[in-house]
């Protein structure tokens, strides 16, 4: 009989030290990177309003939602399909790609508290993994204020897996990197629609709650195990889901 899936009950199941003093639900944890640990959602919302802004057009309200629950390329397709233009999707994923990581360069920073909790993962014996749709190129852009290579066992991105977040591919894909079995691995992200990807393929989720004017928080509660806000001291647990 297969072991049923487990939950996370508070936020004590996330601390490798100090916590309930149980041993940890999970044997390895993935993370998303913009929003969940890193302050960069403002730098995408800049390079949306820049792409559209060389286009001559407004960016409307719902697209930076739409842009962030997709992956490059999605995304790329999408944008040409609503607005009609000339460019190819490679064209298209090449200018962001540009435009973030000329921003990332200087102005990204992780968010407080992430990089002790790696560590203390790390030191723990858990191994960490990051799943993001960014371009590896993006990320380089961080160095060498913030070397993301160092603070992971492994990093996914967008080049190796090209199905967008609301598919659970890029978190299989981390998971099996990592050599833990998905009802054994956390999932943090800040995102509904990876949430539930991850949710269905038998991960742990947590939800970020990111500060992003754009992110729905009750979508997020009711895709997570748990919720969070923000990473010092693991933030704030703010409840499961009703069942």
């Amino acid at each position: 009989m297969a072991e049923e899936r487990r939950t996370l009950a508070s936020i004590a199941d996330l601390l490798p030290t100090g916590g309930s003093g149980a041993p940890l639900p999970f044997d390895g944890a993935i993370f998303d990177f913009d929003d969940t640990i890193a302050l960069s959602g403002p730098i995408w919302h800049t390079v949306d309003t820049m792409f559209f802004e060389r286009r001559g057009l407004p960016l409307e309200p719902d697209v930076p939602a739409r842009l962030a629950a997709l992956g490059f390329r999605e995304g790329a397709e999408f944008v040409i399909g609503r607005y009609g233009f000339s460019e190819t999707p490679q064209e298209i994923m090449d200018e962001w790609n540009e435009l973030g990581s000329e921003l990332y360069r200087e102005n990204v920073a992780l968010r407080p508290g992430v990089e002790a909790y790696l560590t203390a993962l790390r030191e723990a014996g858990v191994p960490v993994a990051l799943a993001t749709t960014n371009h590896p190129d993006v990320l380089s852009a961080l160095a060498p204020r913030i070397d993301v290579d160092a603070l992971f066992d492994t990093v996914v991105t967008s080049v190796d897996v090209s199905v967008p977040k609301d598919e659970p591919d890029i978190y299989l894909e981390a998971a099996r990197r990592i050599a833990t079995a998905p009802r054994r691995t956390v999932v943090f992200e800040d995102i509904p629609f990876g949430l539930e990807a991850a949710h269905r393929a038998g991960f742990l989720t947590v939800g970020v709650i990111s500060g992003d004017v754009n992110q729905d928080v009750e979508a997020v509660r009711a895709a997570a195990d748990l919720l969070i806000d923000g990473w010092e001291a693991l933030g704030n647990p703010c409840g499961l889901p009703e069942a």
